[in-house]
């Protein structure tokens, strides 16, 4: 079976949206099917990873305006309309030529699905695109557009609001994957799950991870925090992503703190995850890693569309969450480390509570319902 991903990553994006779709790539590889990419050179792009990982490329030009264009107001007719979403600069062209690029692409491949994780797409391009695919499968987190898919996938949690979210934005025949049960984690975290032992709520040892990109270097600001005497008995490892902006800084803070260690492009979380205690974060795609091992977390949005999940997340109990990362201080952190020291018992119930909500075999069933739609036996 031919698969097609249409993904982007880029500094301003950050990795996430790539990086689940070579989840649910991997896993359709591990069954046979043929995987493509397609993916436009912004900067900050994963193209080489996508092809470490044994998939193919089909790369577009690199972006014809910055992705920074969309959040400055730099919109006009000659490039974007001002009726389109905030997230329509992000695509690096209009989406009129991400059409005819990505026809060249899909013409050839005439692929069994079509899977598009991207903010900035939406009916318009799944419609004109539709003679080049079998089925389409949409990735997305923002329900503010609608989209012509015969399936769809949001991982996220709204509590009781979940199950509504797409109503009137998709076809009557789209089939809606809702929800952390559906979240795309590579299978790493369901085998670790089942052979770590409960946590204990006691803190020795915080993770650290603000992003792929952590554009606005929110790493320094918690190394900071943890500099404070009293965390001086914890141990810290600290991961960043290949497009941090400023490696020197946090490996200069990294030095500095004793008990600490810092890692780079590791290719997944897991194992920091496991033996951590306490994790400081990013409200993305790794909420859902955390919570399948039971990792308790404090959370800062590094993102306007991380928000409205983590404010849902925080009221059911399931995180401690700061808000947006430009009304967080390093003390504001801090303080959040000490009621977590001072509470083993809260972590301890949290830990519990988040992994009766990701059971971590999201991107096997997905690839299941894939394959089957495709008409593929899948193996079991």
């Amino acid at each position: 079976m031919q698969v097609a991903f249409r993904a982007d990553a880029s500094l301003q994006m950050g990795s996430g949206h790539v990086m689940r779709c070579l989840t649910l790539a991997d896993a359709l590889k591990a069954q046979g099917a043929e995987c493509h990419f397609i993916s436009r050179e912004h900067p900050g792009h994963l193209l080489e990873l996508i092809r470490q990982r044994g998939h193919e490329v089909n790369s577009l030009v690199a972006p014809v305006f910055p992705p920074q264009a969309a959040t400055k107001g730099i919109l006009n007719a000659e490039r974007i309309p001002e009726q389109e979403s905030i997230h329509a600069a992000w695509l690096g062209s209009t989406w009129q030529t991400d059409v005819q690029e990505t026809a060249t692409i899909l013409a050839t491949l005439q692929p069994d699905w079509l899977v598009v994780d991207h903010y900035a797409l939406d009916q318009r391009w799944e419609e004109a695109l539709a003679p080049h695919y079998r089925k389409l499968l949409v990735i997305d987190d923002l329900a503010d557009r609608s989209h012509r898919c015969d399936m769809l996938l949001d991982q996220n949690w709204f509590g009781e609001d979940t199950p509504q979210r797409y109503r009137n934005l998709v076809p009557s025949h789209c089939k809606c994957q809702l929800g952390p049960e559906y979240a795309l984690l590579k299978p790493e975290y369901a085998q670790l799950r089942e052979s770590m032992p409960p946590r204990d709520g006691t803190v020795r040892r915080i993770l650290v991870f603000l992003g792929g990109s952590d554009a606005t270097n929110q790493t320094s600001k918690v190394l900071e925090a943890l500099m404070e005497p009293s965390f001086a008995h914890l141990q810290v490892d600290v991961v960043i992503g290949q497009n941090h902006p400023d490696i020197e800084c946090v490996a200069a803070q990294a030095a500095t703190r004793p008990g600490t260690t810092l890692y780079q492009d590791l290719p997944t979380l897991a194992p920091l995850m496991v033996r951590a205690d306490l994790m400081i974060s990013a409200g993305g795609s790794t909420t859902w890693e955390r919570m399948c091992l039971g990792l308790p977390a404090i959370v800062i949005s590094v993102a306007a569309n991380q928000t409205p999940t983590n404010l849902a997340l925080v009221n059911a109990g399931y995180i401690v969450f700061l808000g947006d990362k430009n009304e967080v201080i390093s003390a504001d952190i801090a303080k959040a480390v000490i009621r977590c020291l001072e509470s083993p018992a809260a972590l301890k119930a949290q830990s519990r509570l988040c992994q009766k909500l990701v059971a971590g075999d999201g991107a096997q069933m997905i690839c299941q319902q894939l394959l089957q739609g495709g008409g593929v036996q899948y193996a079991t």
